[in-house]
């Protein structure tokens, strides 16, 4: 039998003033887009947890899904793990250069 369980449930960071900036990056992003973002999101929450090329460590407890968005544009979910949640942060990534690792 195969867990359908979610491992890691994604929440959005909501301000003290109710907004969820995540969401609405998300809801800005075509659908297209948004249907290949929710996929990668939840492949980490089913499958938690993931290593490449699905889901990377950046360090200090930070972790990156890394999403192919149309036009060759990578779509960046960000997010920390906090009391058995993930909570997300999310942008396209604009250029090629890469920070170099500290």
């Amino acid at each position: 039998m195969i867990d359908r369980s979610k491992k890691l449930p994604a929440f959005f960071y909501e301000s003290a003033l109710g907004n969820r900036p995540v969401r609405e990056w998300v809801l800005g992003l075509t659908v297209e887009d948004r249907k290949v973002v929710g996929r990668d999101i939840q492949k980490v929450e089913f499958g938690w947890p993931l290593s490449m090329p699905y889901c990377r460590s950046l360090g200090n407890g930070l972790w990156e899904v890394r999403s192919g968005l149309t036009d060759g544009r990578i779509g960046r979910v960000t997010f920390c793990v906090a009391r058995e949640r993930m909570l997300l942060h999310g942008f396209v990534k604009k250029s090629r250069r890469r920070r170099p690792r500290t």
